[in-house]
């Protein structure tokens, strides 16, 4: 049976992944990115221009939504007395606001569906102490805590989880990967010496969107090369 399907950063990276794969399952797919006309999406896939820091409304959704999955992201590494307020403002807003935002216009149509399941991005960064990652791991860290308090709000009808990944090669990291140096310099701090890839993080988030994990819910998932656990 088709399900469907809503995806905000849908254009790009991981969000495209997953949208791509969703769709050529056979599923109804609804794409959301403020950079959706540069994206190469399935051609089932509805896309629309959304950006989550000017746009409030939701494009016409159908009744009934089996799962959403909400994707943008940022990386503003710097030492934390050169972050102005307004830059830790501006990755709260896209990072956390946004996915508080879009999750309650979509949870009633989640709520009418057997199994729903919400699926939400941390990072590495979060429980493990990194450098200059203050503003990031500040608002990953708002998204745990938001994913731990919908899972228990919302069961047994919605199920909410989160995946926390490492550095992976998406556009949003290309100035960290931009040289063989940099990505072998990258690859060399994770145990598995390499650098995640959006499929690498996508097929946990599939995974924890189907039936196959209908009794998970409330868990953040490392996706991390090893970095949290191993040393």
């Amino acid at each position: 049976m088709s399900k469907n399907y809503l995806i905000v950063g849908g254009g790009s990276g991981i969000g495209k992944v997953i949208s791509d794969k969703l769709s050529e399952a056979g599923n109804h797919v609804w794409a959301l990115s403020r950079n959706i006309e540069e994206a190469n999406l399935s051609n089932n896939v509805k896309a629309f221009k959304y950006d989550v820091l000017e746009d409030d409304e939701l494009p016409e959704l159908p009744e009934e939504l089996h799962g959403l999955i909400y994707c943008p992201g940022s990386i503003n590494l710097k030492p934390f007395e050169r972050i102005s307020l307004d830059a830790f403002r501006e990755e709260l807003e896209i990072n956390y606001i946004g996915a508080v935002k879009v999750i309650q216009k979509a949870m009633p149509r989640l709520k009418k569906t057997k199994g729903a399941s919400v699926l939400l991005f941390s990072t590495v960064a979060v429980q493990n102490g990194l450098p200059f990652h203050t503003s990031i791991a500040g608002a990953k860290g708002a998204i745990e805590g938001l994913t731990r308090s919908l899972a228990a709000e919302y069961a047994p009808k919605v199920r909410v989880n989160a995946v926390a990944p490492s550095l992976t090669d998406t556009p949003m990291a290309n100035a960290l990967l931009s040289s063989d140096k940099k990505r072998e310099a990258n690859a060399e701090r994770h145990p598995l010496k390499k650098v995640g890839t959006p499929e690498d993080i996508a097929e946990m988030g599939l995974f924890l969107l189907s039936e196959k994990a209908d009794w998970i819910t409330g868990q953040i998932f490392k996706v991390d090369g090893g970095m949290s656990a191993l040393r």
